[in-house]
């Protein structure tokens, strides 16, 4: 069976005069239409080629539906399709994947859409936007990715009944109106297996090839200017809901990964070899408790307020605090984590050890940097003590011309001379990092530690939102009965980056620079924003994060203790059979009676159909009376008189008066003319 090349019922054509286009061409271009809905969020993720193509063969579809050419033939596809399956193979070195396999499936959706002869391939074109829709999700699993994929379900859906209509096919509102009906149908049984579904922990759509992706956030080196960039991102790192009240703005620390190792230009991060020794921490004052949302970034460790006292208790992955007291993950974040953590903001760390303890905090590079070692030398000279000689470095931050900004000038081979006696404009990680080898030039034990600092709380939910944004890094030195401090070189150069935030401190310029204005919490645009996080915090951990364990909470609060996967399948099937019942039976109960009048007539139709009399659909009974009894031997001459008596007696009592007779006799009237033509 062929498929017509098509037209949508909302558009015209104007040729002299304006007419409707055809109805094959408004159902192929609704399915177009729908098909691009389905493409859009993958142009961003395949390669730039991939989606030029794609977008090449969605125009040229609509080009010939639109002007009614014939579709290409096999033997100019066959070729495109092979050069298009190279190319996947070529970009990607494989044919297998998640990725190579989206790819080919954008390809194969675009070269099918020219291919469609019979009405199987219209399945096919359907099947494959489902599947695509699936893919979506590959990429981004939020909300507004939830929303893209119900509304091209619902699009799908609509050109999918607008093809299965053989007659008259309804308005495209009422079709629009049928497909939001079956979604809506639809939606009592999803939610009830999205609850009761047995969990699997980790990503659902997780694949072992893809692991090592790319995640934004900070990495385990530090290079002046890496922590600029990525401050220029406004992406979620985590969200924070505080048990206790929460410190002031200036104590909001949160401590990731330190960094020990430099080479002269970057800082990296070499474990601790000596094992945890918490006994050398010594927290003063209550401790602060926090559940920490964390967004995966692809590296092990984690982050919690400056400095927690325990590892946290993460599901089904080991966490330990390190002996320099970073939290660290047994395997890498690659999904959303929640944890709980508890911190104190006043301690007492390695107090008790010795200068000798911490040699390998002094560690610097031969041949790098000779005047900063001077400088250090020379300042180390004209004070007493090790306090006195931080304090003089920060004093010189803060009266010499330094600049915090987000674009410092290159640096070369000798980096930190160049910023300390050239450039003098960088970002935190600038300041941090001149600090420390400072310090280390001139005796002290040092460390640059890199984290995020500060946050926003949202007044809606109560989360605080931090974001790459909030990257930062300050350092910490370890002093005599004193232990290791906490000092922040970028509070000596712009403290209201860390009183405030660095929107306040550097605001943005261009388009950006005009969204941040009235960015007050009471501004229209800030309520809107807020509102926002809000509904994709809650969709991030009631939807996202409902885990393993989060199910068996669910469970126990309805009263369910030490539930299992066979016990929530049977569930499932006991609940989702209820939901289907109460949906199904009032759809049965209701259903539109036929007339039995009606039904009789029908049966007829369908009996002079098998004799090749079959009526017109525009053909009333009296116009189908006249047209069987002027047929030549389609009918023998008794079954004729019985049909035509059969008619008149329905035409009577569908259009005329006989009230006097009751239904059940006209239906048994027409039901004996029936036997009689048959």
């Amino acid at each position: 069976m062929k498929l017509r090349p098509i037209s949508l019922p909302f558009l015209t054509m104007t040729h002299r005069t304006a007419r409707p286009m055809s109805r094959d061409k408004a159902d192929t271009l609704l399915l177009l239409c729908a098909c691009t809905l389905v493409l859009a969020p993958h142009a961003s993720q395949v390669p730039l080629w991939i989606a030029l193509v794609c977008g090449t063969l969605l125009l040229w579809r609509g080009w010939s539906t639109f002007r009614g050419n014939r579709l290409p033939p096999r033997w100019l596809l066959l070729p495109v399709a092979v050069l298009a399956m190279a190319g996947v193979y070529i970009t990607f070195k494989t044919l297998l994947g998640r990725e190579a396999g989206v790819a080919m499936l954008v390809l194969l959706l675009g070269l099918k859409l020219l291919e469609m002869h019979a009405k199987r391939d219209l399945f096919v074109v359907v099947f494959l936007n489902f599947f695509l829709m699936l893919a979506s999700f590959f990429n981004s699993q939020s909300i507004g990715t939830a929303l893209m994929t119900v509304l091209s379900v619902i699009l799908m859906l609509t050109a999918q009944l607008s093809f299965q209509y053989t007659g008259l096919a309804p308005p495209l509102m009422r079709r629009i109106k049928a497909s939001l009906l079956i979604v809506a149908l639809a939606v009592p049984l999803t939610l009830v297996m999205f609850v009761l579904f047995p969990r699997i922990q980790g990503p659902l759509w997780g694949m072992p090839g893809d692991a090592n992706t790319g995640r934004s956030g900070l990495s385990e080196t530090m290079t002046p200017g890496n922590i600029a960039q990525l401050a220029l991102s406004d992406g979620v790192a985590f969200r924070v809901k505080f048990i206790d009240p929460v410190p002031a703005k200036s104590k909001l620390y949160w401590r990731g990964i330190v960094l020990s190792d430099y080479d002269g230009r970057t800082w990296k991060h070499q474990p601790v070899l000596n094992a945890n020794r918490s006994s050398l921490f010594e927290p003063r004052g209550k401790p602060i408790r926090h559940q920490v949302t964390l967004e995966p970034h692809g590296q092990r460790w984690l982050f919690a307020l400056e400095l927690p006292a325990l590892a946290p208790v993460l599901p089904n992955m080991p966490a330990v605090i390190r002996a320099d007291r970073h939290l660290s993950a047994d395997q890498p974040i690659q999904d959303r984590l929640r944890y709980e953590v508890a911190s104190y903001i006043e301690y007492d760390l390695q107090a008790n050890e010795t200068r000798t303890d911490q040699q390998r905090w002094l560690r610097l590079p031969a041949g790098y940097n000779p005047a900063t070692r001077a400088f250090a030398t020379r300042l180390l000279q004209a004070t007493d003590n090790d306090l006195q000689f931080v304090n003089a470095v920060l004093k010189h931050f803060r009266e010499e011309a330094f600049r915090y900004t987000l674009e410092p000038p290159l640096l070369g081979r000798h980096a930190m001379d160049e910023f300390l006696f050239g450039t003098r404009a960088g970002f935190c990680e600038h300041y941090a990092s001149a600090f420390v080898v400072l310090m280390r030039a001139a005796g002290i034990p040092a460390r640059v530690v890199t984290g995020y600092q500060g946050g926003e709380i949202n007044p809606v939910d109560g989360f605080m939102t931090v974001r790459q944004s909030d990257a930062h890094a300050w350092a910490e030195i370890w002093l005599d009965k004193r232990g290791w401090l906490r000092i922040d070189p970028t509070a000596a150069v712009a403290p209201s980056r860390i009183d405030f935030d660095l929107s306040r401190t550097l605001p943005r310029s261009g388009l950006a620079g005009m969204l941040n204005l009235n960015q007050g919490s009471s501004s229209w645009l800030a309520s809107w924003r807020f509102n926002w996080d809000a509904v994709a915090n809650g969709w991030n951990q009631w939807v996202l994060n409902y885990s393993p364990d989060k199910q068996k909470s669910f469970m126990k609060s309805l009263g369910l203790n030490d539930v299992n996967w066979q016990t929530l399948a049977l569930l499932l099937l006991v609940t989702g059979a209820l939901v289907v019942a109460v949906i199904a039976v009032p759809l049965v109960t209701n259903r539109q009676k036929i007339d039995p009048i009606q039904a009789v007539y029908l049966r007829f139709c369908k009996t002079m159909a098998r004799k090749g009399l079959a009526r017109a659909p525009h053909e009333g009974p009296r116009d189908y009376r006249i047209r069987i009894m002027q047929a030549e031997s389609a009918l023998p001459a008794a079954k004729k008189t019985a049909a035509e008596r059969f008619l008149t007696c329905y035409e009577r009592a569908q259009y005329g008066t006989v009230s006097d007779f009751p239904a059940t006799a006209i239906v048994a009237q027409l039901k004996s003319l029936l036997n009689q033509s048959q």
